[in-house]
């Protein structure tokens, strides 16, 4: 009998042993009874071809000005009041494989009827249309239509701050026509040079061509320095020759994850044939306070002025006085609220304080001193 358990217990374990060794080289020697891996997820690289759109559709209403259905004439985005239609809206195209980039783009709206007045019709509905290379490496050399070098707020109401444009930025350029080189220096410096046919023209107005320079510098990912220049003869050719000089400056700062901040400044000088080599001048600042109140819901306030001598630049106005200073000061608040991530719905008040009746009385006369109100509302969505 002792016999018999100890031969059962001697094949019980040479049994196991043999199964536990199978068991050990079965998915080695015989790839059929392995269990397959998971397959690893298929990820789609983008293409260097890809395409975007946007709309801003919006409401105004003024106060104490009544000039039909137009706010006044220096202001030129969302620049319809008591009226439902529509910014800007954008469709277009980009290319961008590392070494070579192009754009298209067309767009219609309030926006466009009131800075491409002045533009070719063929023109007028062009957004962007440039073609460009690296000709050596870390540097792009584009030639076409594109978004202007200056300025702290863009054509794109949904990128800016605030919902309506400051008055600086209304009357310097959203978009220019010609040649830009620029190199980046390194990770938080790039330099740009510029030839332009103009100020903010697509077609030319006389032969001269104007300069730019811009300098962007971003020691880190809160603190954005920007210097902008421009240099150009803005006369049609049949006029004395009048020669612009202007420079933009400012700088952003995300304080904290919920505030950020920033200043602008710009400064510039034109030749006026009537006072010899004597040049008017303008200059302009805006202070912006952005507050995240929640994950989708923020807050900007801005305080604005613009001082012009003899109105240089804004010549959409016809003050009381001939020749007459022209100078604003205001404010505005507003509330953004997505719903989305490509959805922005906002609402802003503004005031503006005015001399010399850039702002008029409802039954058409010049207000004086005076000052204008009004309340905008905005829908944007982009893809």
């Amino acid at each position: 009998m002792k016999n018999l358990l100890t031969q059962g217990l001697t094949l019980g374990l040479a049994l196991a042993a043999t199964g536990a060794a199978l068991a050990q080289v079965a998915p080695t020697t015989d790839p059929a009874l392995a269990v397959p891996a998971p397959a690893a997820p298929i990820q789609a690289t983008p293409g260097p071809l890809t395409f975007y759109g946007y709309v801003d559709g919006y409401y105004g209403f003024d106060f104490k000005h009544d000039n039909g259905n137009d706010r006044p004439g220096f202001l030129y985005s969302h620049d319809r009041q008591n009226e439902f239609t529509v910014n800007q809206g954008l469709i277009g195209a980009r290319y961008d494989d590392g070494k070579v980039r192009g754009a298209f783009g067309l767009h219609a709206g309030s926006y466009v009827t009131a800075n491409y007045a002045a533009e070719d019709q063929v023109f007028k509905h062009i957004y962007e249309a440039y073609a460009g290379f690296r000709p050596f490496q870390k540097a792009w050399l584009d030639v076409g239509i594109f978004g202007s070098h200056i300025g702290f707020e863009s054509a794109i109401s949904k990128d800016n701050w605030t919902l309506t444009r400051s008055v600086m930025a209304d009357n310097s350029p959203y978009y220019q026509a010609g040649a830009k080189l620029s190199y980046e220096v390194g990770p938080t410096l790039t330099l740009t040079g510029l030839v332009l046919n103009g100020w903010q023209n697509i077609r030319e107005t006389n032969q001269a061509k104007a300069l730019g320079t811009q300098i962007q510098w971003k020691p880190s990912d809160k603190l954005l320095i920007n210097s902008s220049g421009f240099y150009g003869q803005e006369q049609p050719a049949a006029l004395t020759h009048r020669r612009r000089y202007f420079h933009d400056f400012y700088v952003s700062y995300a304080a904290t994850d919920r505030l950020s901040l920033a200043l602008v400044f710009d400064v510039g000088k034109q030749e006026n044939e009537r006072r010899g080599a004597k040049a008017d001048t303008w200059h302009t600042g805006a202070a912006f306070v952005k507050y995240k109140l929640a994950d989708r819901l923020s807050t900007t306030l801005r305080g604005e002025y613009y001082k012009a001598d003899r109105g240089v630049i804004i010549n959409s106005i016809s003050p009381e006085a001939g020749n007459a200073n022209f100078r604003v000061a205001g404010g505005s608040l507003n509330l953004d609220y997505a719903p989305a991530p490509n959805v922005l719905f906002r609402v802003e008040g503004r005031y503006l304080n005015g001399i010399n009746g850039v702002f008029q009385r409802r039954d058409g006369s010049n207000a004086g001193t005076g000052g204008y109100g009004n309340l905008t509302s905005s829908v944007a969505i982009s893809f």
